[in-house]
């Protein structure tokens, strides 16, 4: 360019169309100077626009080494941003590693920013998966797509976290009295979005809780027929384990597992003993969960201990499952992690079943702690298959 017989061989200064708006200044003398040195330093700060540069001259151990970058460097600040420019500049394994540690961090650490910036499309990915890290119960799935959508729609609010719920609910109610909106909320011009995403909520896991269900009655979000479906399904459900004493899962069907279990989990801020069930009526299995001397366990309750609903007598019951336990660092970073894998197991009853023995050496608390469970078949599909 500068001996031929180009117009820039007589110019003093040449100025460079840069399409890509993630390329600055600063950005490109990183990237030439990486063409005379072997190591580069990469801020995390700077680390799209380096990839941007790298990109546009596709330079790939420089790309490679910004992919690393970004993967040491996720967190509740950066996943996002992390996650879009991934996808734009085509980082597969980059993106893999946001989705994770946005299953992992999305239900145990709420974030009022991380919660403005998520889009529709990611959301819809984290809600889909039975990856998801979930405490407590599904219902606590959709208080958080409550929040979310509420963030969503009201980007200016700014406040605690544990003020979130308490004004997306008091939003739903005005807007409901305002407007005497008899429409379920996702029926509507500014529903309509969120659609796709609430689709994906588990509901049969909370129509079985009395209390869950009514709220959702009275938040009016989800539209009608969604629910009258989902109590049909599960009304047939309960009739075929009551009356053709249906007693769980025959066989190992991973796929069903992961699109239909129930997801729950539970936070043990220290070491110690503990015990604890997850509500709702789970077609009169009373599973006890127990954590103690670093086991934990799983017992079938019948007779030994009381139960608020209805408990199956039947003399088997078989459950599909998955644990995982995990802890973090204060960036949301996995810092140890244990998974028991898909499994089954047949429980007699008031029987106990040690499901994994842990190695204190591995131990950090607070522990978080994630199952999902299989109590029944996929009725829906069954009836489809029969008809």
């Amino acid at each position: 360019m500068f001996s031929g017989s180009w117009k820039e061989s007589n110019m003093m200064e040449i100025n460079l169309e840069i399409p890509d708006q993630n390329i600055d200044t600063e950005a490109l003398q990183v990237v030439f100077g990486s063409l005379y040195r072997d190591d580069v330093l990469i801020k995390p700060s700077r680390v799209i626009s380096v990839l941007a540069g790298a990109c546009m001259l596709q330079l790939d151990g420089l790309i490679q080494q910004c992919g690393e970058t970004m993967k040491e460097n996720i967190s509740a600040k950066t996943v996002c941003g992390y996650y879009h420019c991934a996808s734009i500049y085509g980082l597969d394994s980059v993106m893999k590693k946001c989705l994770e540690w946005l299953l992992n961090n999305l239900m145990t650490h709420q974030n009022v920013d991380l919660m403005k910036e998520l889009g529709v499309e990611v959301m819809e990915q984290l809600i889909q998966s039975s990856d998801l890290f979930v405490m407590q119960v599904e219902m606590d799935v959709y208080t958080a797509l409550k929040k979310w959508m509420f963030l969503q729609l009201n980007p200016s609010w700014d406040g605690p976290i544990k003020q979130l719920l308490a004004d997306a609910d008091a939003w739903l109610c005005k807007r409901r009295t305002d407007l005497s909106e008899k429409e379920p909320f996702l029926n509507t011009e500014d529903g309509a979005p969120f659609r796709s995403v609430f689709k994906l909520v588990r509901l049969q896991y909370i129509i079985n809780d009395l209390a869950s269900a009514r709220i959702l009655e009275r938040d009016n979000i989800l539209p009608h027929e969604w629910l009258t479906a989902m109590y049909k399904n599960q009304w047939f459900a309960m009739l075929r384990t009551e009356f053709e004493n249906d007693n769980g899962p025959q066989e190992a069907n991973k796929e069903e597992f992961e699109l239909n279990s129930m997801r729950c989990g539970r936070k043990l801020s220290k070491d110690g003993d503990y015990c604890w069930r997850w509500t709702g009526f789970n077609f009169g299995f009373d599973l006890l969960v127990t954590y103690t001397n670093r086991f934990i366990v799983f017992k079938r309750n019948t007779l030994s201990q009381p139960c608020g609903g209805a408990v199956s007598l039947q003399p088997r019951r078989h459950l599909a499952y998955r644990l995982r336990l995990a802890s973090f660092d204060s960036r949301g970073k996995l810092v140890c992690s244990r998974s028991t894998g898909y499994q089954r197991l047949t429980l007699e009853k008031d029987q106990e079943y040690a499901i994994m023995n842990l190695d204190s050496r591995l131990l950090s608390f607070p522990l978080y702690v994630c199952c999902n469970f299989l109590y029944t078949p996929d009725w829906v599909k069954k009836e489809q298959n029969k008809h």
